[in-house]
Formats: C-alpha cells, structure tokens, sequence
C-alpha cells in the first residue's frame, strides 16, 4: 500500500496550492483509490483517507461534492467522517445519498441533521432501511405532513410510545396518514382505538375492515401451517424436476416474470407453474401443490399477493388448480373482492409464517 499512500500525502501537501478544478480532479482519483483498495487499508490508513476527503470536500463545488456523495453512500466501509460531512451539507442533492443509504452514517449525526436541516434532508432520513426510535421521535415532531407519512410508511422504523403519541395526533385530519398509521401492526390498542375515534367514516370502515381481514386470515392460515410442513416431501418429487431446470434457467435469464407465470396456468402447464411459484415464493413444491389443492381459496391468494401477482394472473393459476382437482369453477371469481381487499403487506407476512416453521425443521 506504500505507493497510494505517499499520494494521498502529495495530494494532502497540495491541496491548498491547487485550482478549484484540479482540487476536483483529484477528489475524483483518491475516491477511485479508496474504492478499488478499501478492502486492504488498515483503519490508520483509512483515517488518513478520510481526513484527506475532509479537506477536499471543503474546497470543491457542489456538483463535485454530489458525485462523491453518490459514489461513498452505498458503501458500508465509507470513512465516517467524510460521510458525516456529506450528511449535513445543505445541498439536498449532496447529502440526500448519504442521509438515505450510508449505512455507516451514525444516529448522533442523522438526529443532528433531523433537528437542523431542511424538510428534503428530514424526507431523505426517513427513507432509511431502518429508523431507531431516538430518530422517529424527531421525525415525526419536526417533520412536515410528507416526512411523517414516509416514516410511517417505513415498515423499518421503530417507534417509542412518545412517537406513536405525536403520530396519532398528527393523523388528525389527514385521511391518508391515518389510514397509514392504522395499519401499523406495532400501534398499541389503546392509540388504534384514540385513532379510529377520530377518523373520518371513510377512513374508519377501511381500516375496520383491514384489520379485520388481516386478523382472520392470520388466524385461519396460521393455524394449519404445522400441519402443512409436516407434510411436505422429504425430497422433490422427481415429476418436479425438468420444470424446475426449466424456471431456474429462465430466472437466471431475467425472464421468469409474472407474465411467463401466467401463461404457464393459461397453458395448463402445472409443473411449470408449481416450479415458478415455488421459486418466486421461496418455499417448497409440495407447499405450492397443497394450496392448490386446498378448497378454500385464502391459500392462494395469500401467496399470489405475496409477490404481487395480479388479480388476472391470480386467477389463471387458480383455474388451473380447479380444473386439475375439479373443484368449482364458480368460487374461483367469487375470490376476486377477498383477493382486492388482502393488502401484500398481509399476506408477507403470512408468508414468513409459513417459511419459519420450514426452515426450523431444515435446521433439525
């Protein structure tokens, strides 16, 4: 690492005596140097690299502070303090990358930017994969209507109980930040029940009817999940095996989409089918055949949801099922207004029931 490093000190010495665009030309070659080497820096090393970004960036327009933005921010070993610079650079289009995706960017310095900088930067924070409850709290406070339903939508934020106060009482009067809130599964009964009194009908007989749905379906699938897995194949069925070679060379092609899926049940082709869905799903064949099987169509629609099949493509495969186990026709489009009112959140998490029990049991 010798020859990189007596650059960065030319670079450091040289910094002050440059021009604004030779001080970007070399922004530009000491983040390719970082970007190519970072696996083998020491954190000395790394520490130097960063001081040197520090004072390059103080020196530098904008577009050029952007670009590094841009490149550092997916990074999960960018140097700290350069990124913590970055995030508070009152240029949204500079710290935006960083606020939304650094995910070495610590919560002291993204609660400082939530407390200090403009709405942009609070929308850019609250798109983070995951949002700790010190940072909701100043989100939803300071936030504007925007920010606040971002960071309500965020199924990886954490609220404490002062967060999910504010955001009940800033639900008041907006349908669509109610609506949102009240889906939340990680809202406390007693603020549900203080939201929905407050809600307007249209509001309230939704998320009546949401979590209403929600709770049963649960309820319903989670109850024969066990006895599902128990049932599984030990190994594939080799009936299986040339429609799974099939869907996993269209996969890795990108072609195994959810119009392929449909013209696999359009075709009556069922092998094809229960290989796609599997794949898609992430769960075993025999799991895919036995709701398909099943006469009750909650099953499927939970799995077709769950990777945001269309009614039409939801439909095609159901029909195929019915056909192959002559079960009734008619109740396949007597699904479609259960199918438009099952949320794809729901059935996820449906899904994730299914799945813990079938990895357990791989485990033992």
């Amino acid at each position: 690492m010798g020859a990189p490093l007596e650059l960065i000190h030319e670079l450091d010495s040289s910094i002050a005596h440059s021009t604004d665009q030779r001080r970007s030309m070399m922004l530009r070659h000491l983040t390719d140097l970082f970007l190519v080497g970072s696996d083998q820096y020491t954190d000395d090393e790394i520490d130097l690299i960063d001081d040197v970004f520090v004072r390059l960036v103080g020196t530098i327009e904008q577009s050029s502070r952007a670009l590094l933005a841009i490149r550092l921010g997916p990074m999960a070993i960018a140097p700290p303090k350069i990124l913590r610079v970055l995030a508070c650079d009152d240029a949204i289009e500079v710290a935006s990358p960083v606020l939304t995706q650094a995910e070495r960017l610590d919560t002291g310095t993204l609660i400082e930017c939530a407390r200090t900088k403009h709405q942009e930067h609070l929308l850019a924070i609250s798109r983070r994969k995951l949002l700790p409850e010190a940072l909701t709290e100043v989100l939803v406070e300071r936030g504007d209507q925007q920010v606040v339903l971002s960071t309500a939508k965020n199924s990886g934020a954490k609220f404490s109980a002062k967060g999910f106060e504010t955001l009940v009482k800033r639900s008041h009067g907006d349908d669509a930040l109610t609506a949102c809130v009240g889906m939340r599964p990680d809202l406390p009964p007693q603020l549900l029940e203080r939201l929905l009194t407050a809600a307007s009908q249209k509001v309230r007989a939704k998320l009546e009817l949401e979590r209403e749905y929600a709770k049963s379906a649960i309820d319903r699938v989670i109850g024969e999940v066990t006895t599902r897995i128990r049932a599984e194949a030990a190994v594939q069925p080799l009936s299986y095996a040339a429609a799974q070679v099939l869907v996993d060379s269209m996969h890795r092609a990108g072609l195994l989409t959810a119009g392929k899926l449909q013209e696999f049940a359009v075709h009556g082709r069922f092998e094809e089918t229960v290989a796609a869905l599997s794949l898609m799903l992430n769960v075993p064949t025999a799991v895919i055949e036995q709701n398909m099987r099943d006469t009750r169509a909650e099953s499927m629609l939970v799995l077709a949801k769950a990777i945001g099949l269309s009614w039409e493509s939801t439909r095609s495969i159901m029909m195929l099922a019915a056909k192959r186990y002559r079960q009734s026709i008619a109740a396949v489009d007597e699904a479609m207004p259960a199918f438009h009112r099952l949320r794809q959140s729901t059935a996820q998490q449906i899904l994730d029931f299914q799945r813990a029990p079938s990895r357990a049991a791989r485990r033992h």
